[in-house]
Formats: C-alpha cells, sequence, structure tokens
C-alpha cells in the first residue's frame, strides 16, 4: 500500500512530505495508522548530522495510533486496537529474558540504523530503498510498520495523538525518577534541565512525594513552568554555581538525588557535585557518541553515585500504562508539557523545538 511520510534527504534539509510504498508485513509485525508523534532531541540530532548512508530516512519515535493490519504471526494485537510506540527489543537475548530489554544485545541495530536487523527496509520510493525502521517505527509518517514487541495496547482513557512521548522522552524522565532512583517521600532532588525530559522527571519527583525539588535550567521561561508543575525551587546556572545554590537550598549538605538532562561536561559534573553523600545522580542526556566528561574521583570515592539510564530504565508494556494510570488521577499531567502541530506543518514544530518555543511539540495527523 501507500502512504505519506516526512522524508529526510540531507543533513539540515527540510523534511518533504512524499509519497512511499510500504512492503508487505513480516510475520511479527504490525501496520498502524498512526494519529500522533512527539518531536524528540534523537531526531533532531540525525537531521542535524545523519550518519554515512543515513538518508533519505524517516523518522520520528513517539508514535500513537490505531492498528489496521497483522502479520501473519502477531498474538497480542488485532486491527482496531489503540497503541502507544516506543523502543524495539528482540525479546531474545539474555537482558530481554531478564527483564531488562531497554540493554537489548540488538538495541543498536533494532533503533538506531533505521533499518530492519536484516539491513531490509519496510518503505520504498520510486523502486528505491528509504530507511523506515528508525526505533522501530518511523513515525512521521501516516502509517508505520512497526513489531509486536514496540506496540503497547491502551485503553482510551486519554487522548490517542497525546500519547506518543510516553514511549521516550516522557518515559525516559519520569522513569529515571520512579524505576532508578526510586526516591523516598520527602527526599530532595535536583533535576538539570527543565525541557520534556527534565519537566517529566519534575512530575515523576511530585508522583514520588519528594520534599525539596529543584529545577535548573538558563531559560527562565522553563523555570517559571517547572514551578507551575510541582518545583520547590529553580536555579539560573546563568547566575549562580548550579551546585552552591543547591547545597544552600539544602541546608548546606546538598541534594539526595540528581537527574542530568543536558549531558554536556559541566551540568554532568554539577549534577554529581550538587549532591550529598551517598547521594545518586541519574544522567539520561545525550550529547552524541563520543562525550568525553572529567569529573573529580573523589566524588564517587566518599559515596557519590553516577549512573547511566537510557529509556527511562523502564519496560514498556508495563510503564507506559502506569504513567496513563498516573495521569487519569491526575498526578501525572504530562499534558501540560505538549503543544500539537498538524503533520504538514512538521517543518515548523521542528524549528519550535530547536527554538525552545514549544516544550514537547507533537504532530497530529487527523482522519
Amino acid at each position: 500500500m501507500k502512504s505519506t511520510a516526512a522524508v529526510l534527504e540531507s543533513a539540515n534539509a527540510p523534511l518533504v512530505l512524499e509519497e512511499v510504498e510500504i512492503s508487505p508485513l513480516a510475520p511479527r509485525e504490525v501496520l498502524v495508522r498512526v494519529v500522533g508523534c512527539g518531536v524528540c532531541h534523537t531526531d533532531l540530532g540525525v537531521i542535524a548530522a545523519p550518519g554515512e548512508g543515513q538518508t533519505p530516512i524517516v523518522l520520528g519515535h513517539e508514535g500513537s495510533g490505531i492498528v489496521e493490519q497483522v502479520g501473519s504471526e502477531v498474538t497480542s494485537l488485532s486491527p482496531g486496537d489503540r497503541v502507544v510506540l516506543s523502543y524495539n527489543s528482540c525479546g531474545r537475548c539474555d537482558n530481554c529474558a531478564g527483564g531488562i530489554p531497554q540493554h537489548c544485545r540488538d538495541f543498536m541495530a533494532l533503533n538506531l540504523t533505521g533499518s530492519r536487523v536484516d539491513g531490509t527496509s519496510p518503505l520504498s520510493r520510486n523502486g528505491e530503498a528509504v530507511l523506515g525502521a528508525w526505533f522501530g517505527q518511523s513515525s512521521w509518517a501516516r502509517h508505520a510498520v512497526v513489531t509486536e514487541r514496540n506496540a503497547i495496547k491502551v485503553d482510551d482513557g486519554v487522548p490517542l495523538e497525546l500519547l506518543g512521548p510516553l514511549g521516550c522522552g516522557i518515559q525516559t524522565g519520569a522513569g529515571a525518577v520512579l524505576n532508578t532512583l526510586k526516591p523516598a517521600p520527602g527526599s530532595s532532588i535536583a533535576i538539570f534541565g527543565a525541557g520534556s525530559v527534565g519537566l517529566a522527571a519534575l512530575l515523576a519527583a511530585k508522583v514520588a512525594d519528594c520534599g525539596t525539588i529543584v529545577a535548573v535550567d538558563i531559560q527562565e521561561s522553563r523555570l517559571a513552568k517547572a514551578i507551575e508543575l510541582g518545583a520547590t525551587h529553580t536555579v539560573n546556572p546563568s547566575e549562580l554555581d548550579a551546585a552552591e545554590a543547591i547545597r544552600a537550598i539544602t541546608g548546606g549538605l546538598g541534594a539526595q538525588y540528581s537527574v542530568d538532562c543536558i549531558g554536556f561536561p559541566n551540568v554532568v559534573r554539577s549534577a554529581l557535585e550538587c549532591l550529598q553523600t551517598p547521594g545518586i545522580c541519574a544522567t539520561v542526556g545525550f550529547q552524541g557518541i563520543p562525550n568525553e566528561i572529567t569529573i573529580d574521583h573523589g566524588q564517587l570515592l566518599f559515596g557519590k553515585s553516577l549512573i547511566g539510564v537510557i529509556e527511562g530504565d523502564a519496560v514498556p508494556s508495563e510503564f507506559i500504562p502506569r504513567m496513563i494510570e498516573l495521569h487519569k488521577t491526575g498526578r501525572f499531567p504530562f499534558d501540560k508539557l505538549i503543544d500539537t502541530f498538524e503533520f504538514a506543518d512538521i517543518n515548523k514544530a521542528i524549528d519550535a523545538a530547536h527554538r525552545g518555543d514549544a516544550i514537547k511539540a507533537v504532530l497530529t495527523f487527523g482522519n
């Protein structure tokens, strides 16, 4: 069948909406009509600097939609099911079997190449392949070919077009707090970066009943948003030394927990140095590979921990429904982070994300 997709042809080029051909489904694949899809920092990174052979490609990996067709061996999904799309995993390796699919041995091949593991793509244009399996979905398109494992069935309690970011960005921030750090009620936490990932972490800190929640960002508008969403304190590191300010806020001790949502070396160091002893910093920020960071080894020797987190340490089939249930009870209002754009305005949405005008831009596809 044919569909319409936003195709990236070369670095920093505007995306072009084009007709693409979708190949027949593999046995474990699912065809989803996309109704919403977020714009994520990882997508923007590929637009800025695609790897060799990584174009033409259809990006997008925070999709949500309705199942239209299923492959011959699909058992858990049926046409008409509402689904949120998350990262892909093999389901067979030791890490998948051990309940940590975010560390799937084939994570890179399944998510970051744009093709299936065998090198093929479900999309083509005029007889030539277009990479269409980015994070197992390539959901900047009216239809996405996904796998049974990375399509999470959800109920109808929340508008489906808003749910896509639960599959990556919001999952990453919230999961770093609820799955990795697991702060005790009343504890203190500092969150570095008040974009969509950081504000999702802030909402999760509220869910965890943290007593002191410090948001750190250089944009005053985002700090104001953090206060609106429940931060007890804010710090602008362009005006104050963030680590010193956080120690002052916490009575000289430092925060018990921190989350780095940026990945710049100086931010990671500050997120570690702002901690009391013992204290734990979860870093989720990504600035490409390699990204060398220098820290004082003494920070670790005297009881502070620095832990890397991918995809919020989340098992999507468990964590996405949990976030939806928290939203239904009013405890996780992630919709307050979202600005919507029609699919035809995808380049405007990308520009808004670059400028910081939209905390989480979400494309909507209508009928």
